[in-house]
Parts: C-alpha cells; sequence; structure tokens
C-alpha cells in the first residue's frame, strides 16, 4: 500500500503489535492523560498494515470518536511523508468502523451479535477491536473473561482503556493498578501512562511475550498526544 515507511518508524513498533491476532492489550491511566489517542494510534497503525478495526466507544458518540481519528490523521499528513493525503483518508474509513454502546447495553452477547451481522452479511470483518470506555470497576473478572474468549474464536486482537486512581494504591504484584489489579494477568500487553514533568511516559509493563524495557524512552507529547521516542 505503499505505507511501510510509517509502519516501519512507528514508536509504537516496539509494543510488538500484530504478533499475535489474539493478543489482548491493556492501555491504563488517570483521566485524560491520553488513553484515546493511543488507542486511536494503534487502530491506524493495525489499519496501515492491511488490517479492519472495529472502535467500540463506551458512553461517548461517534462524533467524537471520530474527531480522534480526523485530528491525529492531520497530525500524520503535516510531516509531508504521505504522498497522496486523500488516498490514507479514504483507507482509514474503509478499514475503520465505530461502534458505540451505552455502558448498561454493553457485553459480550451484544458484541458478538453485532459483529456477526457485519461479518455474515459480508459487511465488514475485523481483524482488531478497539474498546474504549470498559467499567473495570463494576465488571467481574468472569465477564472479562467471557469477552476474552469471544475474541479467541473469532482470532480478533483487542486493546482496552482503563481509568486509574489517584487515591487508589492497590497494585498487582507485575505493577498494574487498581481498578485492573485482580485480572492483569488476562493481558498479554499493559501499558500505563505516567505523567513526568512536561510529558507522558509510556511504562510498559507486559509487553506480548517481549522485553518490557524495550518500551522505555516511549513518550506521549502533551501537545499534539503523539507518541514519541524520547531523545
Amino acid at each position: 500500500m505503499g505505507y511501510e515507511p510509517l509502519v516501519n518508524q512507528n514508536p509504537l513498533r516496539v509494543l510488538n503489535l500484530g504478533r499475535n491476532n489474539k493478543q489482548m492489550g491493556l492501555i491504563m491511566a488517570r483521566a485524560g492523560l491520553g488513553k484515546t489517542a493511543l488507542l486511536v494510534q494503534i487502530a491506524l497503525d493495525s489499519i496501515l498494515r492491511g488490517k479492519r478495526v472495529i472502535h467500540i466507544s463506551i458512553g461517548e458518540s461517534i462524533e467524537k470518536t471520530k474527531m480522534w481519528y480526523d485530528d491525529i490523521l492531520q497530525i500524520i499528513l503535516q510531516d509531508g511523508s504521505v504522498t497522496n493525503p486523500h488516498e490514507l483518508i479514504d483507507m482509514v474509513q474503509h478499514h475503520r468502523m465505530i461502534m458505540t454502546f451505552k455502558e448498561s447495553t454493553f457485553s459480550r452477547a451484544r458484541v458478538e451479535e453485532r459483529l456477526n451481522d457485519l461479518i455474515l452479511q459480508d459487511i465488514f470483518k475485523p481483524n482488531c477491536l478497539v474498546i474504549d470506555g470498559y467499567d473495570f470497576e463494576r465488571a467481574s473478572r468472569e465477564s472479562l473473561e467471557d469477552i476474552k474468549e469471544l475474541l479467541e474464536t473469532m482470532s480478533l486482537q483487542a486493546w482496552f482503556s482503563a481509568v486509574s486512581h489517584r487515591g487508589d494504591d492497590r497494585v498487582s504484584p507485575a505493577g498494574v493498578p487498581a481498578p485492573c489489579h485482580e485480572v492483569d494477568d488476562l493481558f498479554d500487553t499493559v501499558v500505563l501512562l505516567k505523567p513526568e514533568k512536561d510529558l507522558i511516559q509510556l511504562d510498559i509493563i507486559r509487553n506480548n511475550g517481549g522485553n518490557p524495557e524495550q518500551g522505555s524512552g516511549l513518550t506521549l507529547d502533551p501537545t499534539t498526544m503523539m507518541v514519541k521516542k524520547q531523545v
């Protein structure tokens, strides 16, 4: 497709993205630190590698989610390395679908039903799900295991976001904070976003079978919300 440089030069390569079709990843941070921006960049990387992505937004509108993609795409296009920007925009539109749920209606059964409708009607067959806004505080381990089973059955990769809270000091042996401290073993990759001076550090706790230390030096620019290698 001609986007190999964007893929190969993406700092997110250290996360072993695409190594496992059934990979389940988790992005954690306090509110407002850039979880959605990072999920969108993971989704765009998957699209640039020829995959199809469904972005599930829980408790948010399609318009707000689409704005994240539009804003980050504009930043990518501004560096001038894409010779046919309209082609890239069209490809993202055709390889991405945004799906919304109310918090009270999100479940494995509802997701499975909607995915099967899309696939059986040959409308859209995803390779990757981005699940933004999953309520880890209220959800049981069993419900998350149920979703993981669905992902494995359908050979889907999935990335979740979770909100951590400053006043909650519960943490798993691996260093994953609440409310995911008792389910972190279900995830192949875990990334924490931590504010450090004028940057947001990506602390890679688990890296899909790779060495977590490979991710040291990755930051999220709080102005553009783009992932960069720290220099």
